[in-house]
C-alpha cells in the first residue's frame, strides 16, 4: 500500500449516559495510532442526558495506513469490496461501521457504535471515480 487514496479519514463514537467513557474512548482507539488526541464534545439527549462525542481526524498518510491495517483485519472484507458501490456516496466519501463493543476487547468487526468515513481521493471528483480507487485500495489489503 505506497499510496493512500484517501484525503483524510474521520473516526466517531457516542458515549451515552450508561456508558464508561473511558473504555469508549479504548474502543475508539483500537483503530488510532499510539497517543492519538481525541476530539471531545459533550452534548445533551432528548431527555436531557449526556452524550459525549469522541471523534479523530487522521490526514497524515502514514496514519492513514495504520487506519487501514485495522480494517484490513475484518473477517469480511471482501463483503465490504462487494458493497463499495453502496459505501461510496456522491461526495466521494467511504462510509463503514465498527461494532463497539468488539473495537473495546481489541477485534475489529462490522457493527454499530463507531463510524469511518474517508474522503476518497477522485480526479475529477465523481462517485465513479472514488468507487474504483476505493476498490484499488481495498484489493491491496
Amino acid at each position: 500500500m505506497s499510496s493512500v487514496p484517501f484525503h483524510y479519514v474521520d473516526l466517531r463514537t457516542f458515549c451515552y449516559a450508561t456508558e464508561d467513557e473511558k473504555r469508549v474512548e479504548e474502543a475508539l482507539r483500537t483503530f488510532l495510532p499510539e497517543d492519538w488526541e481525541l476530539e471531545r464534545t459533550e452534548s445533551e439527549g432528548h431527555y436531557g442526558d449526556r452524550i459525549v462525542v469522541l471523534s479523530a481526524r487522521i490526514e497524515n498518510a502514514d496514519d492513514v495506513r495504520h487506519v487501514l491495517s485495522q480494517v484490513a483485519t475484518l473477517d469480511d472484507i471482501d463483503d465490504v469490496r462487494a458493497e463499495l458501490d453502496d459505501r461510496v456516496d456522491d461526495n466521494c466519501s467511504f462510509f463503514l461501521t465498527f461494532d463497539k463493543q468488539a473495537a473495546f476487547g481489541g477485534e475489529v468487526r462490522r457493527g454499530d457504535g463507531i463510524t469511518l468515513r474517508a474522503k476518497v481521493e477522485a480526479y475529477p471528483a465523481k462517485r465513479e471515480k472514488a468507487v474504483a480507487n476505493a476498490r484499488e485500495l481495498l484489493d491491496e489489503l
